[in-house]
């Protein structure tokens, strides 16, 4: 498919060797997942209240290690009509840890997307790993004056003095959260769009406020000629399908968020929508279905 938001042809020379982005339509609606790379955490991170050796049974089954799980960092970029929006905007450069995340910059230079034609940007919340991306400086100096910043008002209210109480983050983490958050607010305070529970960025685009993950979580939903998407951000890690229940320690209200998880994951099978999410494997596009009392995530096959 071709996305008029597709200003250029892609360098070759900024391409990668691996797929970094997948093109779908949701009816009229042209989409665009693209891969911020991976972020390696420990595994107990992801399950806080499982039991070590059903957690370990688990990552076995799945083929993954003991130790650390490489989280997957999806994005989206959306155009629907004039609009050219963003949904989440990768890692950046924040924690210097990481450094096969933040590669959401030259991604969407080879998509050959010009930073200049956004119009707006959607974020599900104000971690690091959704924000980070703005606040490299030759994003910033790419960005319209006039660029529209959506996020829910609980969230911002909640940044101005976050509480880890209920959190269990690798030590270093909380404090990166929190000075990020506050560079962001100094940077985009002027441009920010809040809203209370739903807000429509443009034509069949629609943020909704969740709560759970953070207070001002978000997921977005895409709605075009019959078809469905959600972007559910951080309300659903891999784990989530088999164990909806497992605490993720980035949940700033682990039970809450355990029945948001359980909510939108009823609801992806019971719509049969696509779903889409920040931490599924790239490019994280498929459905839901209800299998005994937990969840089975099937893939969807990639389109060439």
């Amino acid at each position: 498919m071709k996305l008029d938001i597709i200003a250029r042809p892609a360098d070759p020379g900024t391409e990668d060797m691996v797929p970094s982005r997948y093109a779908l339509r949701v009816g009229e609606l042209d989409v665009l997942v693209v891969s911020d790379g991976v972020l390696p955490l420990p595994t107990e991170t992801m399950a806080t209240n499982a039991d070590p050796l059903i957690r370990a049974a688990w990552l076995e089954s799945m083929f993954l290690p003991p130790d650390a799980f490489d989280w997957p960092l999806n994005v989206l970029v959306v155009r629907s009509g004039d609009h050219v929006i963003l949904v989440d905007c990768g890692l950046g450069g924040q924690f210097p840890g990481f450094p096969r995340a933040g590669l959401f910059p030259q991604r969407l230079a080879a998509a050959g997307i010009d930073l200049a034609s956004v119009t707006d940007v959607v974020l599900t919340h104000m971690h690091m790993d959704h924000i980070g991306g703005l606040l490299v400086q030759d994003v910033k100096d790419r960005l319209r004056p006039d660029l529209r910043i959506h996020v829910a008002a609980a969230e911002v209210d909640f940044w101005a003095t976050p509480d880890f109480s209920n959190t269990e983050m690798p030590n270093p983490v909380p404090d990166v959260l929190r000075s990020t958050a506050a560079q962001f607010m100094d940077a985009y305070r002027g441009q920010l769009r809040t809203f209370e529970r739903d807000v429509e960025v443009a034509p069949g685009v629609t943020a909704h406020l969740t709560g759970g993950h953070t207070p001002g979580h978000a997921v977005v939903r895409l709605v075009s000629g019959g078809e469905r998407l959600v972007f559910a951000g951080d309300a659903i890690f891999p784990v989530g399908f088999d164990h909806p229940d497992w605490h993720n320690g980035f949940e700033h209200d682990p039970t809450e968020s355990v029945r948001v998880r359980i909510a939108l994951l009823r609801e992806a099978a019971a719509t049969g929508e696509l779903l889409v999410a920040t931490h599924l494997p790239f490019p994280s596009v498929g459905r839901v279905a209800i299998s005994g009392d937990a969840f089975r995530w099937v893939a969807g096959f990639w389109d060439y």
